[in-house]
């Protein structure tokens, strides 16, 4: 085996956050610890090749990212996706393979909340923000909704909010039976329910419909009211222009509470933070295997062929503020 390669970058960032009204205006930014520690094992007999991609955060203008360490087996790589500027911890190791790979990526963030930005990262994404995905084509359906919401709204942004609306009143919160979590948009259409990734699935195809930019997207929540723990999975939210601006949108949060309901139109806070951006994803390199439907977790490909190993996550924050 190589030896255990430490890939450190340390990000200096200087910035004033401006505080742009929470609901606790005391508190409008917050700054932690991230450990992301992912174990890949299971790997089969007479494989010659594993390759690892992570998620690592980035810096825009809801977020800064410092004191970013790697670790991991080999020469990990800190690499870079085309379209959305995405970035990810890369690994890529050759037999024999120790009975687990781990792979960790720890930093600090400091994320503020936010009512609108001017710009941001994943805006560079072009035309593709008014494109379907592969699991959010834009059907005949979703312009009937979309038409149906924007009736009467002439500028960017009251068509957005009366999207979002039609997203509420179409869309329950509930991950019982099966299909839920994946952003399928024929799931979140015939069912009308799922989780955060099928309520904005929903609303961004709905956007692109009217020729309003968007996009998905996903990190993970941090529990307010803690100063440490474990974080159980990921959660995503969507972003459009209204022509000046980008604006946030939270609807799956604001169904769970419905007295928020007008603050997750146009804000988020800063009990979260962003890990990528988009729907089917190249990586960097390039994977084998078909576009990466949304990026949060490990993905793997043994021998060139995706999935062929057991992978095992865990996520810990800590406050530093």
């Amino acid at each position: 085996m190589n030896p255990v390669a430490v890939l450190r970058l340390t990000l200096v960032v200087s910035l004033l956050f401006a505080t742009s009204g929470c609901t606790d205006p005391k508190v409008s930014a917050r700054t932690l610890h991230f450990d992301y520690v992912a174990l890949i094992s299971g790997l089969p007999e007479g494989a010659e090749k594993v390759d690892i991609w992570i998620p690592v955060p980035h810096d825009d203008a809801t977020q800064k990212i410092s004191n970013l360490h790697i670790k991991a087996p080999g020469e990990p790589r800190l690499t870079t996706e085309k379209v959305y500027g995405n970035r990810m911890a890369y690994v890529s190791l050759e037999a024999p393979f120790p009975e687990k790979v781990e792979v960790e990526v720890s930093f600090d963030a400091r994320r503020i909340e936010v009512s609108g930005v001017s710009s941001l990262r994943a805006a560079g994404a072009g035309d593709r923000l008014l494109a379907g995905d592969r699991m959010a084509p834009i059907t005949d359906e979703v312009r009937k909704r979309a038409e149906e919401a924007a009736a009467g709204k002439r500028d960017a942004a009251t068509v957005a909010r009366g999207l979002y609306d039609r997203v509420l009143a179409d869309m329950a919160y509930d991950k019982s039976g099966q299909g839920w979590g994946r952003g399928d948009l024929e799931h979140a259409c015939s069912i009308g329910k799922g989780n955060c990734s099928d309520f904005h699935t929903l609303f961004v195809a709905m956007a692109r419909s009217r020729k309003i930019p968007a996009f998905f997207e996903i990190g993970f929540p941090v529990p307010a009211g803690k100063s440490e723990g474990v974080i159980g999975g990921y959660h995503c939210w969507a972003w459009y222009s209204d022509g000046e601006s980008w604006k946030p949108v939270d609807i799956s949060e604001a169904e769970k509470a419905p007295e928020k309901t007008e603050y997750f139109f146009g804000n988020i806070c800063q009990n979260r933070f962003s890990m990528t951006s988009g729907r089917d994803l190249v990586l960097e390199p390039k994977q084998q295997g078909g576009p990466v439907n949304f990026f949060i977790y490990p993905y793997v490909e043994v021998d060139g062929r995706p999935g062929g190993a057991r992978v095992e996550k865990s996520f810990r924050f800590r406050d530093l503020d």
